[in-house]
């Protein structure tokens, strides 16, 4: 059996799920989805908005002080995008590509551990066929989770999903966000997933058009961008589109389809906030919390380690958890 010292400092895996952007138009909805589309462009708007932020002490208790700060505009540029008056739902096109090769790092400076971490990567491809994973990857397919707030007040959701001779449409309110319950739809794209990732063919194209009927006129939500030195910009809210089609980045839509995780010990507990995202520490950045401490071992790199040497998991859960973590990809070497 490998030694905890064979542990390599150069580690590192590539990602097996690979998203391309999400490009986003506008159409009518029909049972058929045959309506001719339109793509959606962002608008600059200009608006005069009110100052509501906290005050400071000395302010809030001073009438006047008050009264002069309320008077002050809040003047903002801002990015927003909507569909058209002729148009009530929204659709929102992207593509993912599986890819196999689990059992092999893309880059490390240990042989021990190259061998010790294959058997075992081996070992669980044999046992579970990913499948347990496949099928959750799957599920955030159907249910358009990948939609974030567009998936909000929509009245209807189709997903239809390309995958080889396979076109399915899924209804997405019939896959509950909170749990990943057993649906006899997702056998057959479960099962392609599933032979990519034990390593059975080597890669899937699958094409997914989603279909939210949002209402005429409604707004729609592409990504925002994070801009780091706005320079001369006056704008404060810059949204992503891509040859000036309003867009939702490909690592948002990447981290819906790999929020699987509802094996962290806190799920079903009150602090427990549903599936989230697979990350090395559970990180749920808008709540500012980790939900894998690594005091409570239960952070990647504890039960990686172990698993990677030959050492036996506690349960299934863990195991499903460690994979997970490595079809999402990264840097995971000691150095």
């Amino acid at each position: 059996m490998a030694k905890k010292d064979v542990i390599p400092s150069v580690l590192s895996f590539e990602k097996k799920l690979v998203v391309s952007d999400g490009y986003m138009y506008g159409t009518v909805w029909t049972d058929e989805h045959n309506s001719e589309t339109e793509t959606l462009k962002l608008v600059e708007k200009s608006v005069r908005g009110t100052i509501s932020n906290r005050l400071e002490v000395a302010v809030q208790n001073d009438p006047a002080k008050l009264n002069a700060k309320v008077e002050s505009a809040n003047l903002q540029q801002v990015d927003s995008c909507a569909l058209g008056m002729d148009k009530d739902t929204l659709k929102l096109s992207f593509t993912i590509k599986v890819l196999s090769g689990l059992e092999k790092p893309s880059a490390c400076n240990n042989a021990d551990f190259a061998v010790s971490y294959a058997k075992a990567v081996r070992n669980y491809l044999q046992n579970t066929g990913c499948k347990e994973l496949a099928y959750r990857y799957a599920y955030n397919i159907a249910c358009g989770r990948f939609l974030w707030r567009n998936r909000l007040g929509a009245e209807k959701i189709d997903v239809v999903v390309k995958a080889e001779e396979l076109v399915q449409t899924f209804d997405a309110y019939e896959f509950p966000l909170r749990d990943f319950e057993e649906n006899t739809q997702l056998e057959i794209l479960t099962a392609k997933i599933a032979d990519v990732l034990s390593g059975k063919k080597p890669y899937l194209f699958i094409e997914v058009d989603a279909y939210a009927k949002l209402g005429i006129g409604q707004e729609v939500y592409p990504s925002e961008e994070l801009v780091f030195d706005k320079g001369k910009s006056r704008k404060s809210k810059i949204l992503y589109q891509v040859n000036g089609v309003a867009a939702m980045h490909s690592q948002k839509l990447g981290n819906a389809l790999r929020t699987i995780d509802t094996w962290y010990p806190a799920f079903s507990t009150e602090e427990g906030v549903g599936p989230i995202a697979i990350e090395p520490y559970g990180a749920v950045t808008n709540l500012g919390k980790a939900f894998r401490n690594p005091k409570e071992k239960v952070d990647f790199y504890t039960l990686f380690d172990k698993f990677s040497l030959g050492e036996k998991l506690s349960d299934a859960a863990e195991e499903h958890y460690v994979m997970a973590v490595l079809v999402r990809g990264g840097v995971f070497g000691k150095g």
